[in-house]
């Protein structure tokens, strides 16, 4: 087991001032060449996303906005195709560039209509939440932290069902949980990427023998006491000339990020499946030794590829089962083919071959310059989140279009996850009181995070303490109006289950 203080280089790159890069530079089509080998290797481009300024006014175009919760202003979901509404919900974190739109960065949930499920505000940068499991149970999980040269120093977090968080890992310096990856294993330990500063060696790539530079970690850490398990050295393993960057397009005011892993997964047998966009391959990763069992594309690609299998930049590989791989192929920073696509590759392990299962593009003809996903869901069908452009879709299994959706233009989602989610929040509903002009009033009933409401029982009363039934209806969305012929002042409301069962009620309001 290697010790994680074995190595003796401390500096810590969270010192370094963020890149603040437009998102006009990444514009479909916009790239000129040069340009295009300036973004090459960043991940991110150097981009830094952080909380938009000023907070958005109740006209702005592309937010949310409810009357029961004023302080939630995420950003709009669009969703069409003959999928809406069906079981599962969306999981995503919206971010901006700095000083570009209006609206909230957080984590947030959305069923398949499009309709806010949960949504948390967060000061830093939000990436990958999604349900795991941790000792049996589900939970949600998420990193936040700052985003700098294409990668992140920040925590991982760990929520129960009802959004209580109930682990929070920070590693210790100078060894931090990354953005790229933050996956429990089995035996219930947080595998996360984590990036330091190495000297290396580019004298075989024309530059320095000694240059400034940046080398990939996979820290595995228990996620009850925080301690650091075991720590994978991408120097270690993998050579500086697998790298597809080269010193003409990498980036000239940073260290050079030969390997940048961008994701971790687990095979059946324990070993560990990780991407490096910056040398093109996929590797499979022995458990117990840390050694290179295979290369999935790149230069010393040990699979024979087929036609089309090939990919470059890529993000987010992931074992489907029946020897499947999923792959984003990015294909672009710099441009290598005319779109991004979710990849599908069967690998023959006996006979060392690989090949398209599928292939799967957008409509839109979308070039993704950083970020993306892909996740195999059952029946064949297949989730795809679009990176840096505003979309994610869920394709059937002969590849056809079962649900879209979109953020508005200025926003975008690391990755995207569909999933079930089962949750009752241990925060109360809450409820606002505004005029209806007929008669009576208008209440305004939500719940942020519930997933079993129902109906909504409207309460009023003349007395605090003595409220009766004064109206009940369905649940329609993550705010539901309900418009009642009483003038209170007294109002509440109550959370019913599909069986009419009380959920939880709010505090009594005074009108």
């Amino acid at each position: 087991m290697p010790d994680p203080s074995a190595r003796s280089d401390t500096s810590d790159p969270a010192g370094r001032p963020p890149v603040r890069v437009n998102r006009r530079v990444f514009v479909r089509g916009a790239l000129a060449a040069a340009g295009a080998a300036a973004l090459a290797g960043a991940g991110y481009a150097g981009a830094r996303w952080s909380r938009p300024t000023p907070s958005p006014s109740a006209g702005d175009p592309g937010v949310m906005r409810f009357r029961s919760r004023p302080d939630l202003a995420p950003p709009s979901v669009n969703v069409t195709g003959p999928a809406v509404g069906s079981p599962g919900y969306i999981f995503v974190t919206p971010k901006t560039f700095e000083g570009q739109a209006p609206g909230q960065l957080g984590e947030m949930i959305v069923d398949t209509r499009g309709d806010l499920v949960w949504f948390r505000e967060t000061l830093g940068t939000p990436m990958n939440l999604r349900v795991q499991r941790y000792r049996g149970e589900p939970v949600l999980t998420w990193w936040e932290g700052r985003a700098f040269h294409g990668h992140g120093q920040g925590t991982c977090h760990v929520l129960d069902t009802s959004y209580r968080e109930i682990s929070t890992i920070r590693g210790h310096a100078p060894l931090y949980p990354d953005l790229h990856e933050f996956r429990i294993s089995p035996q219930d330990t947080a595998l996360v990427t984590s990036y330091r500063d190495r000297a290396v060696d580019l004298s075989t790539l024309g530059g320095k023998t000694e240059a400034p530079g940046y080398e990939s970690l996979i820290l595995e850490i228990d996620i009850a006491t925080g301690e650091i398990l075991w720590v994978w050295h991408s120097l270690d393993h993998v050579s500086i000339e697998e790298t597809a960057l080269t010193l003409e397009i990498a980036p000239h005011d940073r260290p050079f990020d030969y390997f940048h892993i961008n994701s971790i997964d687990v095979l059946p047998d324990g070993d560990l499946l990780v991407s490096a966009r910056n040398t093109n391959a996929v590797y499979r990763v022995a458990r117990a030794s840390g050694d290179i069992v295979w290369r999935l594309g790149g230069k010393k690609s040990d699979f024979a590829m087929s036609d089309n299998a090939h990919f470059f930049w890529q993000h987010h590989a992931s074992w489907a089962g029946k020897g499947l791989v999923t792959v984003f192929d990015n294909a672009d920073a710099p441009q290598m083919e005319a779109q991004s696509r979710a990849l599908v590759l069967s690998l023959d392990e006996r006979l060392m071959r690989a090949t398209v299962h599928q292939s799967l593009q957008h409509p839109a003809r979308l070039l993704c310059s950083n970020q993306g996903s892909v996740q195999s869901c059952s029946g064949g069908r297949t989730f795809v989140g679009w990176g840096d452009e505003p979309y994610f879709t869920l394709f059937d299994d002969a590849g056809s279009i079962l649900l879209d959706g979109r953020f508005p233009e200025d926003k975008q989602s690391y990755r995207a996850f569909l999933q079930h989610w089962g949750a009752r929040p241990q925060d109360p509903p809450v409820l606002a009181v505004g005029s209806n002009p007929p008669a009576g009033v208008t209440v305004y009933a939500s719940w942020n995070g519930a997933t079993e409401v129902h109906s909504w029982r409207v309460l009023a009363g003349a007395q605090r303490r003595l409220l009766r039934t004064v109206g009940e209806v369905p649940r329609s969305g993550f705010e539901t109006a309900i418009a009642v012929n009483d003038k209170g002042p007294y109002f509440g409301v109550v959370a019913l289950d599909a069986t009419g069962q009380e959920l939880a009620r709010s505090a009594v309001t005074r009108t």
